[in-house]
């Protein structure tokens, strides 16, 4: 098919049956990721008044804040091994085992017998959630066509923001169970597993990264060999994390991505942590029921959070990635205060909520189709993992600084606001990154 012809066709037509199915099966990953991490923002509380003593009740947001922290940390951590481990063996193959590993330590999160044991169970939980989304962003992008490479991949992506609103709906129907609830919450975690069963037959291997690592076998037989390498060679020899160092241009591109990774991850989970709490004390001022109006809150907000996902692709293939992205960062830092401080009507508190999801959600797709762009086969999945997750490693004391703040200071509305200046780094990092859009991949 020639070049006009595609381009008269709508852009869904353009693509081929294993396009569509690899994006099904990173969604699908995607969701239950989403649930998950959900599932334990919004039962956290409920959890911990059945896993702690009536004493430390008052202590609860530095527990939650805790328990969410680490969950943090071991995505950190468990997503910079997962983009090492997608480098060298593959990207169906590391996805398959991520999901495997995330829905069976879901699961037994269920069976806490107190806090530290939950901690210690969400932490490996994290470990597995954290490697699953850079194997589904590395395989959709080098299998979707470049003009609508930030389609597909917003569409991915949007896989979060729905796995949130699924577990926000379970929530609405498990919570009335009692104390209970949130060992129900986790149990339907497991249901992922059957999944890696339909990976296994319906999609391929990236053809991107079969062709590299042959090329990184050879150039690793020749430097066992003795042989004098070229430099292109050398960089397939070299391990992957330290390739992302050595090269001055891969170098600038790693920090300049990821301190916006930072200012999105750590303003995201100083934030959306404490929106179920502060709606409570909302609904709780009005004598309303708290739950049920957590539910439709965050029922709102991560509804609205997948357009924000899927949007950010369809726009970014029209304006370009980086003029988006700057875009959602600026609309995230505005839409903090439109929440926790000028809003106070539970009405209108469910369109801030909204709100909130389009941006502070949303605009976490900017990773998902700049960052395959970015950087070069060999390395292309350990750079994404690292820029994602690396900043985890800071981020995972947001909940904890904006706990402490709550607990000490009393208020939700101060918290957020002092953790959402941070995007103003995002902004001053992004227009120093080059414009993408439409561009071939890098071999």
């Amino acid at each position: 098919m020639t070049d006009i012809a595609v381009a008269s066709q709508p852009w869904y037509r353009t693509l081929g049956r294993t396009q569509w199915k690899t994006l099904i099966a990173a969604n699908l990953g995607w969701v239950f990721d989403g649930y998950e991490t959900y599932a334990l923002i919004i039962s956290v509380g409920v959890a911990l008044r059945q896993l702690l003593a009536p004493a430390s009740y008052a202590q609860i947001p530095v527990y939650a804040g805790t328990v969410i922290a680490l969950t943090l940390l071991g995505w950190a951590i468990g997503g910079m091994i997962g983009g090492v481990v997608a480098d060298y063996i593959g990207r169906k193959r590391a996805m398959i085992l991520a999901i495997l590993a995330y829905s069976i330590l879901t699961g037994l999160s269920a069976f806490a017998w107190d806090w530290l044991s939950f901690a210690v169970l969400r932490f490996l939980v994290g470990l597995a959630i954290g490697s699953e989304w850079v194997t589904g962003t590395s395989i959709v992008s080098e299998l979707w066509p470049d003009r609508n490479r930030g389609k597909g991949v917003g569409l991915m992506q949007c896989g979060f923001g729905i796995g949130f609103f699924l577990a926000s709906l379970a929530w609405l129907f498990i919570s009335p169970i009692g104390p209970d609830a949130w060992r129900v919450m986790f149990l339907l975690g497991v249901a992922p597993a059957l999944l890696t069963l339909w990976i296994r037959r319906a999609i391929p291997e990236s053809d991107k990264w079969e062709r590299v690592n042959e090329r990184r076998a050879a150039a690793t037989e020749r430097k066992r060999r003795g042989a004098t390498l070229s430099g292109q060679e050398e960089s397939l020899a070299r391990f992957t994390v330290l390739d992302l160092f050595a090269e001055p241009e891969i170098r600038a591109r790693v920090i300049l991505t990821f301190l916006m990774s930072l200012a999105s991850t750590f303003a995201f989970w100083g934030i959306s942590a404490w929106m179920p709490p502060y709606t409570a004390s909302v609904a709780a001022k009005a004598g309303l029921p708290a739950q049920q109006w957590v539910s439709y809150v965050a029922m709102a907000s991560n509804g609205a959070a997948i357009i924000g996902y899927a949007g950010f692709g369809f726009l970014a293939d029209v304006f370009g990635r980086k003029p988006i992205t700057m875009a959602y960062f600026a609309l995230a830092f505005l839409s903090v205060p439109v929440f926790f401080i000028w809003t106070q009507d539970l009405t209108l508190l469910l369109l801030a909520g909204a709100f909130s999801g389009i941006f502070v959600s949303g605009q976490f797709t900017w990773m998902s189709a700049w960052l395959p762009e970015l950087f070069p086969t060999r390395v292309r999945a350990t750079a994404t993992a690292f820029v994602f997750n690396a900043p985890r490693l800071i981020s995972w004391t947001g909940p904890l600084i904006s706990g402490w703040l709550i607990a000490n200071f009393g208020g939700f509305s101060q918290a957020a606001v002092v953790i959402a200046t941070i995007y103003i780094l995002g902004l001053v990092a992004a227009p120093f990154l080059p414009e993408t859009r439409a561009k071939p991949l890098p071999e």
